[in-house]
């Protein structure tokens, strides 16, 4: 007997996004390392540019996000037909899984990556292939291996969400030429404002002849804009036009186009701010591995401790001194580079577990 609205199979047994946990209320201090987030306020000019906007929030926003285009093709050097915008990085992932696959085709990725991709894969009705990482790393040549006649997509995320890890230049042209021209690769650079890594492929820079590259980039982690939800895609005009008419109306909201706008014109502070945070993160990984703390470099604003069964109880003792980090049961724990205090709580918890 039906009780109610049929719904697709596939949403049943969606994985669940896990977002970062926030500490619990308490009589003391307590610190968010869990969610990747920049630890500073808004760039100098955002907060006003944000208020300004916010003046007219009975408006709707608006629709071609014309003026924010308009300023990431002049900062990254594109076109404006080549660039589409959506809420954060992960919904611009949506929409390129709208675009690209549906049932009977396949997603490749490296796994463990970004979480998103195997529930946006199953929205989509698609199929998840997950290639292991080696050594922490994408393993290219296997995910090449992997590519079938239904392959659609390829997700390749440098640095990598949870590891830090990175794809250089060379290996990421190898595995490109081996790619079929009607598959589309994401290079998702999320984290791109944080490599110091000289061996490091720029997306930007490989996509400009290869039809079939797409760049993913956010304004959620460098820029410090996580709660307005900007990202965008750079794209050859037929994948870049695809994303712009899927894209959910007015999904960027009139603040988020503000304070987008006024965070590109803030490039010194942005510099400034991203610096500190990669010296934070040198001295962060040092102190680990002075208290002979097995930890993998990283490019990114975290850094990912392999733990294995011992992960929940790592993450149940930063939280018990203050500071929550982010958990994967089984696997390790991801924790972000934050405010000095908080990353010596976390530092103290892993000489602890060392």
């Amino acid at each position: 007997m039906v009780t109610g609205p049929k719904l697709r199979d596939a949403i049943a047994t969606l994985p669940t996004y896990k977002a970062g946990k926030a500490p619990e209320p308490g009589e003391g201090k307590t610190f968010k390392l869990a969610s990747n987030e920049n630890p500073y306020p808004p760039l100098p000019g955002v907060l006003e540019a944000a208020f300004a906007a916010a003046g007219s929030m009975n408006r709707y926003p608006d629709f071609g996000s014309v003026e924010l285009l308009e300023a990431l093709a002049a900062h990254y050097g594109v076109p404006v037909e080549h660039l589409a915008v959506g809420t954060g990085s992960v919904g611009v992932s949506q929409q390129l899984l709208q675009i690209t696959a549906g049932p009977g085709d396949e997603v490749v990725y490296a796994w463990r990556s970004f979480e998103a991709y195997p529930i946006l894969t199953q929205i989509a009705g698609a199929t998840s292939v997950q290639v292991p990482l080696r050594d922490e790393k994408h393993d290219l040549d296997a995910m090449a291996d992997a590519i079938t006649d239904r392959t659609r997509l390829v997700f390749v995320c440098t640095p990598n969400n949870p590891t830090g890890t990175v794809v250089h230049r060379a290996e990421l042209e190898r595995f490109l030429d081996r790619v079929p021209a009607g598959v589309l690769v994401v290079i998702d650079e999320a984290y791109r404002e944080f490599n110091r890594d000289p061996e490091v492929a720029d997306g930007i820079d490989l996509y400009r002849d290869r039809p079939n590259v797409c760049v993913l980039r956010t304004f959620s982690k460098a820029y410090g804009l996580a709660g307005l939800r900007v990202g965008f895609a750079v794209a050859h005009p037929p994948v870049a036009a695809a994303l712009r008419s899927c894209a959910v109306p007015f999904g960027v909201n009139l603040v988020a186009q503000a304070a987008a706008v006024a965070s590109l014109r803030s490039q010194a502070a942005l510099g400034e701010r991203v610096e500190a945070l990669v010296a934070e993160r040198a001295r962060v990984l040092a102190a680990l591995r002075s208290h002979g703390v097995e930890v993998e470099h990283t490019e990114a604003n975290f850094y990912w401790l392999r733990l294995g069964e011992r992960t929940v109880k790592f993450a149940a003792a930063c939280e018990e001194s203050g500071v929550t980090v982010r958990p994967f049961a089984g696997e390790g724990a991801r924790v972000t580079i934050g405010e000095p205090e908080a990353n010596d709580l976390a530092v103290a918890v892993a000489a602890r577990f060392a």
